[in-house]
Order: structure tokens, then C-alpha cells, then sequence
């Protein structure tokens, strides 16, 4: 007999062979200016950017500090059956790697810089690193097949790379999968090459600092809020450990790499932002109370202005205890996949008894048989595919939230919605 997560992954499959057409991608023509010039404002010294970036195939999200300091939160790249997935995002004639570093390339253009700053990867799934594939080449520069953050790594120099495993990569036990396997193979090149490499530190204040001019912008603060089971305890840059000794454990009992993502928290004056990768919440019907790893980081968290919804609204993530501890303004929700997003999880990130107020709940690309099948809450999405990105006035008095399309490069600005007012 399955159990509950194995079971509800297998319908998901079964449902998505049964009920979704195979369909080509469309090759797009790639403009250079947007057609009706409808574009983000210019970055400027002293606003904050938070990008989240839709490719159809995973995790992607590229943030610019008010003194210019960038980084790049996980770079995915999933092959599940493409019946199952979105539309690939601008199209299918290049990786998701590929079109991640084009996006940040521009970003960087926008700013005037041509490095990345920092890359910050939550864990070792393909949808957060890059998945291997047949179709992966090999790198030139490198033991390790392009993909996902490869591809980014390939054509942008990074000069910092922040991970949960760094060096020996052993905990709660060494990978042996062939994603995990490229992605060590990829930060071990980096580091041969001049990066700097470190691993993630729950509860620091410093790993993810601004990196260029961080005394004229004190009112900015990037804390690492978990990371291996370690969370920050609210007071100073102290963690404790959350799951139980490894060695105690029974295998069905361990955690999982979901559960060892590494989350953080934005500040900037009154703003608050939060992401925390693939985080859950199910604890198998209470037999393993600790893989509720999301609750205790979002209640160290506190209540945010805009929040990520953890494991792409998958079924078990996102639970009463996590939405109620963030209560965001805004939720952001980066899906891909027909199970993205449950619909338990809609119903929480939408429910006024969790915390009470207006929400917006944005979605990177949803699924039409996703939307079909969440009718009763996705009818109320303000948006459902496309790069969500956060803009952060100076001195994070407020916030609006742009949706941009993803089907070409061109930048257009499909809505806009705020500014928002903080505290909220």
C-alpha cells in the first residue's frame, strides 16, 4: 500500500497521461523593444528588485539590491513529460538554463553590471538546480552537463555560490542521483575557477549582505532563516536544530531534500519578503512530527509584506500554521506542473479565518487543467503566467508588483498592480 505522498504523485501521473494532449511548442520571434513600449521602470540606486522569473520548468528568481548588489535564487530546469508541464517559456528552442541567464543578463544590462554577485540555491532538485537529462550537453568548462544552473554559470560569471551542502555535501546523507551528482560536479568547478563558495548558515545576517555599498542602505537586511533543519531562533544570528539526530532515525522518518532547503528573509525598512523553496509541512499523518518544517520557520519569519508559496502549492506545503504566521499582502506562487497548484493550498493562501484583510495571489504559469481543476480559487488569481517582479521604492516606504510577459524577451509589462502599502 502506497503511502499518502507516493499515492496522490501517481494519480497526478496517471490523471495527466489520461486527461492532457501532447502539443509542439510555438518557435517565437524575439523582439528587442516591447510593442507598446510598456516597460519596468529604470533601476535606480536605492530600489529593490525581486524578479521572479517564469520558464515553464521551475524555480528561478533574480533579486537587485538598492546599491546594485545581485543574486539569484535557485535556477531550475525540470524534464517531466511535457504533457504534464507549461508551455515552455519564451519556447522550447533553448533550456530553461539558457533563458534564465538571458533574462539575467538584461537585468544585468539594466544596471550596468555584467557579473552576478551572488547565486543562492535553496537544494539539490532539478526544478531548483537543473535536472540531467539525455539531452544535456557537456560543458566545455567543466566535469558537468549544462543545465539549469550550469547554463547560468556557463555564460555569467558568478563571483559567490551559496548552497546547503558545501563541501562534503553529506547531509542527511551523501546524493547518489545523477542531478545531485552534475550540480557538486558544477560548485566544485566554480570553486577551482575563483568562486567563492559557502554553505548556507541558518539564522546569518552576513552571507547574504549587500555586497557594494551596504553602509549607504542599513535599512536593507538579508537573513538565512533555515537551512539542513536549522532554524533561526528570532535572536541574533543563533538556529537550532529542528529534526532529531540523523542516527535515530528509521529511513521512512528522515528528512527529506525538501525539508533541508535552505529559506531566507528580505528586509528592506518596513518591507518584508520571504522565500523558502520547497519547504512542507506533511508530517504522514502525524507519524513524524518534525518534517513540519515551514511552520516553525515561518513563525521565526513573522508576518511578511510578500510572500513565496513554499514547494510550488503542492499538497503538502503552504499549511494553516505557515499561512498564518506570514499573512503576506502578496503571495507568489512559481508553478509548472498540472499539480501546481493544490487546491488546499489555494484555499489557505485565500482564507480570511487564517489572517483576516485583502491578498493577491500571483501564479508564474499555471496549467489550464491546473485552473480547471482549482476553479473555485484560481477564478480569483491576478495572474496565472508570466515574471512576477516585486519593486521596492527607496527606503522601502511601499511596493507594487508588475507581471511581465514571458513569451517573448521583449520586457512588456502585461499589469501592475499597487503600490502597496507595508505593515500590512
Amino acid at each position: 500500500m502506497p503511502g499518502r505522498r507516493n499515492f496522490l504523485k501517481s494519480t497526478a501521473s496517471l490523471l495527466a497521461a489520461a486527461i492532457l494532449p501532447h502539443g509542439e511548442a510555438a518557435t517565437l520571434e524575439i523582439p528587442t523593444t516591447a510593442p507598446h513600449g510598456i516597460l519596468l521602470p529604470p533601476w535606480q540606486p536605492a530600489f529593490l528588485e525581486i524578479h521572479h522569473i517564469d520558464t515553464g520548468r521551475g524555480n528561478s528568481t533574480f533579486v537587485i539590491g538598492p546599491d546594485g548588489t545581485t543574486f539569484l535564487i535557485d535556477a531550475g530546469e525540470a524534464h517531466s513529460a511535457e504533457k504534464t508541464m507549461s508551455p515552455a517559456c519564451p519556447d522550447a528552442s533553448r533550456r530553461a538554463g539558457e533563458w534564465i541567464a538571458r533574462y539575467v543578463r538584461r537585468q544585468l544590462l539594466r544596471i550596468g553590471n555584467s557579473d552576478l554577485d551572488l547565486m543562492f540555491l535553496t537544494h539539490l532538485h532539478g526544478d531548483h538546480v537543473g535536472e540531467v537529462a539525455a539531452s544535456s550537453p557537456q560543458s566545455s568548462r567543466g566535469p558537468y552537463r549544462l543545465t539549469g544552473a550550469a547554463d547560468v554559470a556557463d555564460a555569467i560569471a558568478v563571483r559567490e555560490l551559496i548552497d546547503r551542502g558545501w563541501p562534503d555535501y553529506n547531509y542527511p546523507a551523501p546524493p547518489r542521483d545523477p542531478t545531485s551528482l552534475n550540480y557538486i560536479a558544477l560548485a566544485n568547478s566554480l570553486a577551482a575557477r575563483g568562486t567563492k563558495l559557502h554553505q548556507a548558515t541558518a539564522g546569518s545576517l552576513q552571507q547574504l549582505a549587500l555586497r557594494h555599498d551596504p553602509t549607504h542602505y542599513p535599512a536593507f537586511t538579508a537573513r538565512v532563516l533555515s537551512v539542513n533543519g536549522d532554524v533561526w531562533t528570532g535572536s541574533a544570528e543563533n538556529a537550532k536544530p529542528h529534526f532529531p539526530p540523523i542516527p535515530a532515525l528509521d529511513p521512512a522518518a528522515m528528512p527529506t531534500e525538501n525539508m533541508c532547503c535552505a529559506s531566507i528573509l528580505l528586509q528592506y525598512g518596513a518591507f518584508r519578503y520571504y522565500s523558502g523553496g520547497d519547504l512542507t509541512c506533511d508530517t504522514d499523518y502525524g507519524r513524524f512530527p518534525w518534517h513540519d518544517i515551514e511552520s516553525p520557520v515561518a513563525q521565526a519569519a513573522g508576518p511578511v509584506d510578500v510572500a513565496v508559496a513554499n514547494h510550488h502549492g503542492y499538497f503538502d506545503a503552504c499549511g494553516p500554521a505557515f499561512v498564518r504566521a506570514l499573512q503576506p499582502r502578496v503571495w507568489i506562487i512559481p508553478t509548472w506542473h498540472i499539480s501546481h497548484p493544490a487546491i488546499n493550498v489555494l484555499a489557505n493562501l485565500f482564507s480570511t479565518d487564517l489572517y483576516p484583510g485583502e491578498r493577491s495571489v500571483f501564479a508564474t504559469g499555471i496549467t489550464p487543467e491546473a485552473l480547471l481543476t482549482t476553479d473555485r480559487f484560481s477564478s480569483h488569481l491576478s495572474s496565472t503566467d508570466g515574471h512576477v517582479v516585486v519593486r521596492v521604492s527607496p527606503q522601502g516606504r511601499n511596493f507594487s508588483v508588475h507581471v511581465i510577459t514571458a513569451r517573448d524577451e521583449s520586457g512588456t509589462v502585461l499589469k501592475t498592480f499597487g503600490p502597496f502599502a507595508l505593515g500590512y
